[in-house]
């Protein structure tokens, strides 16, 4: 059996370098390369050679300088459309772009679920530049070239940066944390990954949301990071109130304590990709960090 050849792009990425690791345990079934889009070299690369391109390239997180604005939109947006129309064009069967749950906006303080009558609602330029791209590549789908889009929620795992690496830091810093009742869809690195592998294996196309099994409360998240690590975390209702108010005007306390979640049915699949539990998967992720 011929291997399939995958390009993906965003080669320093978190995401691109732990899929190209989790592909690699697989060399018969796969032959993986790496590449970088920030120069214009990648303009001459043959792109025909692939079966599949993963484009993982992108900013990754919210801004809210609008200075940034327009580089947002030519990244997420401009080079997308750019490398998946060479793809295209070069008879690449399969195009995947990693998109984000942001195209549905911010948590809220009310049990915000996403299911499949959710219209898409981005509340900032990082957000509406995800959704430009994804309605640029809808149009250069094709049954010759199949295009699919994942729109994972927050992204965590073994040395992973943004809003988990903060939250990962407190349990160090508090002996308490606020016992806020809120909800988040969440996606350990490994699920991601396994679900990336299924979309090639499947030859798949279309708009997916994968999340892992179990939604995530923020308080039960840091009481289970500072368990990993012998730090005994009380969490009070105390701040309750306060916290309410903040989430609806603060961006900071949105992040934390606001709710956002995809009806569960939503991310279903054929194949099991959801193989990292939630006590697994921070175990995986705080053991690994602990050996840095």
């Amino acid at each position: 059996m011929n291997s399939k050849k995958v390009l993906i792009t965003g080669k320093t990425s978190y995401i691109g370098k732990n899929l190209a690791h989790w592909l690699g345990h697989s060399p018969d079934e796969y032959s993986v390369e790496c590449i970088s889009l920030k120069d214009e070299e990648w303009k001459d690369k043959d792109f025909s050679i692939y079966d599949v391109i993963v484009h993982v390239a992108g900013i990754a997180h919210v801004s809210t300088d609008p200075n940034m604005e327009e580089l947002y939109y030519k990244v997420n947006r401009d080079l997308t459309l750019e490398t998946a129309k060479k793809a295209k064009a070069e008879g690449v069967k399969q195009f995947i772009f990693l998109s984000s749950i942001i195209v549905y906006g911010d948590g809220s303080m009310d049990k915000k679920v996403i299911d499949g009558n959710t219209m898409p609602t981005p509340s900032n330029f990082y957000g509406d530049s995800k959704l430009q791209g994804e309605k640029g590549l809808k149009l250069l789908d094709s049954a010759n070239f199949k295009v699919v889009i994942i729109r994972p929620p927050m992204i965590f795992g073994k040395f992973s940066k943004g809003n988990y690496s903060k939250l990962a830091k407190l349990p160090f810093i508090l002996p308490f944390f606020p016992d806020y009742p809120n909800y988040r869809s969440m996606l350990h690195i490994d699920n991601l990954c396994e679900f990336i592998k299924l979309m090639i294996d499947n030859f798949e196309k279309g708009i997916f949301f994968p999340q892992n099994k179990e939604y995530v409360r923020t308080s039960e998240m840091v009481r289970m990071i500072g368990y990993v690590h012998k730090k005994n975390i009380h969490l009070t209702k105390i701040f309750n109130p306060i916290i309410r108010v903040l989430t609806s005007k603060v961006l900071v306390f949105n992040k934390l304590f606001g709710n956002l979640i995809y009806e569960k049915s939503l991310s279903e699949y054929k194949d099991n990709y959801q193989i990292r539990d939630f006590k697994e998967s921070i175990e995986l992720t705080e053991l690994k960090r602990r050996r840095k």
